[in-house]
């Protein structure tokens, strides 16, 4: 005899143990949605022109270094200082030698904050209708992810550096890193991480 009750019906089908350890899973389904919604992870990006070989470039020296304007100090670019001694320590902890009067590459970097909308739908969990059976439809309840989708606007901070050609002004590699920014960032310690991470991609060592 078919009990009438739909939830018991459905376990009734799929198994009372599977049905338990599905229950089980929920929570932790539901914290990791949560956590992922609010982590603010840095990615960092690269790219490199096809058919250079980044080999040949060993010295290098710096262009475009109009975030020391003074009227720039206390705006956007006022940690352009602290970017260009991380980024220094880094090339030369690849080999680069620093040479302003005849360099083999140039670079430049550049930091920006734009605005950005994410979407996000609320971990909630309703009874919805199941479908189970060999072979034949049965209506039963089940549990069923749901809920409201939100705007989430916020600001992403992105540091780029480039490298480029000087004679030909071409690029020869890029590299970025992108992370979401509030007023509770370290600043200066996300800086650090992002050039760390940024010269990470940048495929060539010099030997001493």
């Amino acid at each position: 005899m078919v009990n009438d009750h739909p939830l018991l019906f459905f376990t009734s089908i799929i198994g009372l143990s599977k049905m338990n350890q599905f229950l089980r899973t929920i929570p932790a389904l539901l914290l990791t949605v949560v956590v992922s919604s609010c982590s603010t992870m840095m990615q960092t990006y690269s790219y490199k022109a096809k058919g250079v070989d980044l080999k040949d470039y060993k010295t290098y020296a710096w262009v475009n270094l109009e975030h020391f304007v003074e009227e720039n100090k206390e705006g956007e670019k006022r940690y352009a200082r602290y970017i260009l001694d991380l980024a220094n320590e880094e090339l030369l902890e690849k080999g680069f030698k620093l040479d302003v009067e005849n360099p083999d590459a140039v670079f430049q970097f550049d930091t920006r904050i734009e605005n950005r909308v994410s979407y996000n739908q609320s971990p909630s969990v309703s009874v919805g209708v199941g479908i189970g059976g060999p072979g034949y439809y049965v209506g039963g309840a089940m549990p069923v992810g749901g809920g409201q989708i939100t705007q989430n606007n916020y600001e992403e901070g992105i540091l780029t550096i480039e490298m480029y050609e000087p004679k030909t002004g071409k690029l020869l590699w890029r590299g970025w890193a992108e992370e979401q920014i509030s007023f509770e960032t370290d600043v200066e310690g996300d800086l650090k991480k992002a050039v760390s991470h940024i010269f990470m991609k940048l495929p060539v060592k010099h030997k001493e």
